[in-house]
């Protein structure tokens, strides 16, 4: 089978150099930015053909620049990163010597969504090789255009012995799953999630996935009203194909004329006329578009009330911006990750109230906070559990690169970005040293009475 024998290629790699110099990591990371600068025109107008329609500069802006600066923080620290990291040894076991080694596995396996295809296969891909691993990469099969782009690209810049992009449909993406790498990244949804640790526990290969869920966003009443915007815009940047956009909002009672106030006038501003908007999205596919009016038809059939923005064109591959008001928990929209520009809002009376809400739900991958009351913060941060926690801001700390990125429950689990994302794409080997002399060795057989004094004194044994 032609996936196999790409697998086998990279895992004789490894095996004829299981631990690359720094010089050799730093050279393959250099040649990845390299075709970021020169062909970042070539791979943004890909996935303008993939998306049918994406503002380049939203793809220079989320993918193309944050990738860049993934790279020169691994260019910055790797050195450090690699280092045996020292650990301290009880008096019990000198004179030995303990530290960890960080250890490549192997060759390292990225499935890759639609949303984000070329951050979302790169930045991990950055970390496995920065960990001394090779890569290979699995490419949606609604990223036809960027997957061929990419994997051309990389051909072309000789990197192939340790990086590898594949194409091709689900069915590949199965298969995909189920080799023997040394860790498998998954970035998707939570249900094919599932089946990806499921393909990968038959050779019992450890994954780190990326999934999502319904990431809320809260509104204090200390909310400056400029931070409106931040909101919104996090919802609204890629047409919120985005996992960790916010998934709905919760505003405090009585807000809701204000917010839609609010929001009419952040389109009014930034996307006018959105329709025909150029800095607006399209949404992927026709079922995914499909879909997302399905959600807000069922929603109004059970008493939303829906503010729509922009109306629908016949054959356009862009959707009305949909606000939902009057919101109650048997409607879809609160049943699973909406993944596209529909935002539910619902009131709170105290913030007991809206984290008591937030966690009869499954722990999402992203939490806003949007005021000043830090009394509110410290309950937020002590009482909810997510993937991360956001104040005053959306998205951005995905692009903070020494923070780690990653899921917690149904919304993922394991690291990627910072130390972290090191961390995962190594063995963290735990080495012992230790010298002539021994003092373990006092405690070999035969016992006797001397070993009792000896645990009666060390451990408080009678």
């Amino acid at each position: 089978m032609e996936l196999m024998a790409e697998f086998l290629t990279l895992h004789q790699q490894h095996k004829n150099n299981p631990y690359p110099s720094l010089s050799e990591r730093k050279k393959l990371l250099i040649a990845i930015k390299k075709i970021l600068q020169t062909e970042a025109y070539t791979l943004a107008e890909a996935i303008n053909k993939d998306f049918t329609h994406r503002p380049v500069e939203e793809t220079l802006f989320l993918e193309v620049f944050p990738t860049i600066k993934a790279i020169n923080f691994c260019l910055k620290n790797m050195k450090k990163w690699m280092r045996k990291r020292r650990r301290n040894v009880s008096w019990l076991f000198m004179p030995a010597q303990a530290y960890v080694i960080p250890q490549p596995l192997g060759v390292v396996g990225i499935l890759v969504p639609w949303n984000y295809p070329v951050y979302l296969a790169l930045v991990p891909a950055i970390y496995a090789l920065a960990s001394g691993n090779r890569v290979m990469i699995k490419m949606s099969e609604l990223s036809p255009h960027t997957g061929d782009t990419l994997q051309k690209l990389v051909h072309a810049s000789g990197i192939n012995h340790s990086i590898s992009v594949i194409n091709g449909d689900i069915e590949l993406s199965k298969h995909f799953a189920s080799l023997p790498f040394g860790h498998l990244m998954f970035t998707g949804s939570t249900n094919v999630g599932k089946l990806v640790m499921k393909a990968a526990s038959n050779n019992l290969t450890p994954v780190t996935l990326e999934l999502g869920g319904k990431s809320p966003a809260i509104i204090s009443p200390t909310m400056n009203p400029a931070y409106f915007k931040r909101l919104f815009m996090g919802k609204l940047l890629n047409a919120a194909q985005t996992c960790i956009a916010p998934d709905y909002v919760l505003i405090p009672e009585g807000w809701e004329e204000r917010v839609e106030t609010e929001f009419k006038k952040f389109i009014n501003t930034f996307y006018p006329d959105l329709m025909s908007n150029e800095q607006y999205s399209s949404i992927i596919s026709e079922s995914h578009k499909k879909r997302l009016i399905d959600l807000v038809e069922d929603a109004r059939s059970k008493g939303a009330r829906v503010v729509e923005f922009g109306h629908l064109i016949p054959n356009s591959s862009k959707l009305p911006v949909f606000l939902l008001f009057d919101i109650t928990n048997d409607m879809l929209v609160m049943k699973e990750e909406i993944f596209g520009p529909v935002l539910p809002v619902l009131t709170y009376n105290s913030i007991i109230d809206a984290v008591d809400f937030i966690n009869s739900f499954p722990n999402p991958l992203a939490l806003y906070y949007f005021g000043e009351d830090k009394n509110e913060i410290k309950i937020i941060q002590t009482t909810t559990l997510s993937g991360a926690l956001t104040i005053n801001e959306t998205l951005m700390h995905i692009a903070i690169d020494d923070l780690p990125f990653g899921g917690v429950g149904h919304s993922g689990m394991g690291h990627y970005h910072g130390k972290e994302g090191f961390d995962t794409f190594s063995k963290l080997k735990p080495v012992l040293v230790q010298r002539f002399i021994s003092t373990v060795s006092w405690l070999y057989p035969p016992y006797g009475a001397f070993m009792r004094m000896f645990l009666a004194w060390v451990g408080g044994i009678k």
